[in-house]
């Protein structure tokens, strides 16, 4: 998984260059569909995380809550809350001046409440919190399911989860996105702020990769069949991606890419998790450099765009004829601001989880005793 992270988070860096005029003529495509990599994460997260709980309560019966919400906290709030502290209190280093409320962030509430075009500050917060959303609802959702486990019961919520986010968006495009588009008013806004950024419209991607999560752990011999056509897996994979790209380009707040565009991407990018998983040879694809990238790209995620504003003004205009070394000024900055951020925080607060368990509080099915449940 350590290339598909790498790729992930290089293309969301790659979208966000616009910030400082990005590498120009030749990559615009690229640029302008890096976006998709946060949706690569959001099926990777769905994967992992649906692996890891599917997987205990397949063993034990139980999920141990506590220990599932320590590590959680514990790998995500201290850089979250370093960066956000710097963006709070300097306002120089912004990218933009304009900040939603403070409050917003460490409640993560970000991404239900943007309401203001001019405060992008910190704006790629929304993706943490549509993650934790999912980290919060996720472990209860599949206790829930597990106790009496049945297929048609997962394919009844994945289908309605998918359903009912194409309903949903359809709707939301018509009252919120349409009318502005007629009248000429900032459809911008009102597709981030009713469509792109809102935990409900972005459930696919992770809905994507806990089925995959599923298949792994209930039906592993279904998941190893299609790992053993690994080249057929990849060819859909890049069929459908292919599609997503043509469908999305210059096109982001239409009626068809809002509604249907992001089932689609995450059923590609769902494919691409397929082969990259299980002894593949995609899996075992050792590219230099990407498993440092994957392991440091929570950090580099949340520091990229402070690094930027930071560095574009230190270069204040210099280099403009010289698209490609200012590139790389910027490039190498962002990595060394990700990696100081990496091994100052993330890794020392993840040592220090390692040395550390909180108390077992378990999710576990009611005992009955005599003919009295537990739970009552």
């Amino acid at each position: 998984m350590d290339t598909l992270r790498a790729i992930a988070i290089v293309w969301v860096m790659l979208f966000h260059s616009y910030l400082v005029g990005g590498l120009g003529e030749g990559f615009g495509a690229l640029e302008r569909s890096g976006w998709m990599g946060v949706d690569l994460f959001f099926v990777l997260s769905g994967y992992l995380i649906g692996s890891q709980v599917m997987k205990s309560l397949r063993d034990t019966g139980r999920i141990d809550a506590a220990g599932f919400y320590w590590r959680r906290c514990v790998r995500i709030l201290p850089a979250f809350f370093v960066v956000f502290a710097i963006y709070a209190l300097v306002p120089g280093w912004r990218e933009t001046p304009g900040m939603q409320p403070w409050w917003q962030f460490p409640t993560f509430t970000f991404n239900l409440l943007f309401d203001n075009s001019d405060n992008y500050a910190f704006s790629h917060v929304w993706s943490l919190c549509v993650e934790e959303h999912f980290y919060l609802v996720f472990p209860f959702l599949a206790f829930v399911l597990a106790q009496r486990p049945a297929a048609w019961k997962f394919a009844a919520v994945c289908t309605a989860v998918v359903v009912g986010g194409v309903l949903l968006r359809a709707w939301l495009w018509t009252h919120e996105v349409a009318p502005l588009q007629t009248s000429g008013g900032n459809d911008g806004l009102a597709y981030l702020r009713h469509l792109y950024y809102p935990t409900w419209s972005r459930l696919d991607g992770l809905m994507a990769g806990v089925a995959l999560a599923a298949c792994r752990v209930y039906r592993p011999a279904a998941m190893a069949w299609m790992q053993a056509r690994v080249s057929a897996v990849l060819a859909v994979g890049a069929i459908l991606l292919i599609a997503s790209l043509v469908l999305f380009d210059g096109a982001r707040t239409a009626f068809w890419p809002c509604v249907i565009g992001y089932p689609l991407l995450s059923l590609a990018l769902a494919a691409f998790v397929v082969a990259a998983s299980g002894a593949t040879w995609l899996a075992r694809l050792d590219i230099p450099g990407a498993g440092w990238l994957a392991r440091a790209s929570y950090s580099l995620y949340l520091s990229h765009k402070l690094v930027f504003a930071m560095v574009e003004r230190h270069l204040d205009g210099y280099l403009l004829d010289h698209r490609y070394l200012r590139f790389g000024i910027f490039a190498a900055a962002t990595l060394a601001g990700g990696a100081l951020l990496h091994y100052t925080v993330e890794r020392t607060f993840l040592r220090w989880r390692d040395r550390r368990a909180p108390a077992s509080a378990t999710l576990s099915p009611p005992k009955v005793i005599q003919g009295i449940s537990a739970a009552d």
